[in-house]
Parts: structure tokens; C-alpha cells; sequence
């Protein structure tokens, strides 16, 4: 999703360009369902976005932490096979290594508020 974000190929090319070389098909067919889901539903997650975290527009973000909130939006919203609090802490930790600490606030703050609100919308 990053590398797609420079809008020189689309995020299924650059996906599969790195999954060429990926033996295992779980993992694979995991990597293909994230990016189908970002690109399915990237309106409604930046609106997502946009409601909980309205002080950091998604446009103003930098492409690595836009990419970080939208796949963890997806797999929190989309994935039910993935406890929220997993997924939570799973996009955490990526977001710690690669943005740094106050993105990891960030996502962890926008994460956790949207699944409390899905919690709560189920109830």
C-alpha cells in the first residue's frame, strides 16, 4: 500500500511483484486479501479516518502512516476471522517500527475508538 501510494503502479501490481518469490499460499492469499480490501473500501476507512482523528487530515499524512491506518482500518473492519485487539496490537507495533512513537499513539488511539464503536454497533 505504501509503494502504491507514489501512484506509479497500482497497490495489486506492487503486491504481486513481492509476492513472487512467496512460498507460503496462506500468507499470500492474506497479502492479497488486506491490499483487495484497502483498495475496495479506502473511501469509507479515510471517512472512518477522518471522524475519529479529525485534528489529522488523511491527506496530510505521510504516505507510510496513511498506509499504516488504512490496512489496520481494513483488518479491524473487515477481517473477523482477526480478534480486533490482535489486529490493534499487530498494526501498533508496525506502525512503532516504522513511523515511530507518535504514530503508534496515533493508530493505536484511531484503532482502538473504531473498534469500540463497531463493538458497541453490534450490541
Amino acid at each position: 500500500m505504501f509503494e502504491a501510494e507514489f501512484g506509479q503502479r497500482t497497490a495489486e501490481t506492487v503486491l504481486e511483484r513481492h509476492l513472487a518469490m512467496e512460498q507460503d499460499a496462506e500468507v499470500a492469499a492474506t497479502a492479497r486479501a488486506l491490499v483487495a480490501c484497502v483498495t475496495e473500501h479506502r473511501d469509507t476507512i479515510d471517512a472512518r479516518i477522518a471522524a475519529v482523528a479529525p485534528q489529522y487530515p488523511v491527506v496530510s499524512l505521510a504516505r507510510m502512516d496513511r498506509a499504516l491506518l488504512r490496512c489496520g482500518l481494513c483488518e479491524v473492519l473487515h477481517s473477523p476471522a482477526t480478534p480486533a485487539r490482535v489486529a490493534i496490537a499487530e498494526w501498533v507495533e508496525l506502525a512503532r517500527t516504522y513511523s515511530g512513537e507518535p504514530m503508534r499513539r496515533l493508530v493505536n488511539g484511531v484503532l482502538g475508538r473504531v473498534a469500540r464503536d463497531l463493538n458497541a454497533s453490534r450490541r
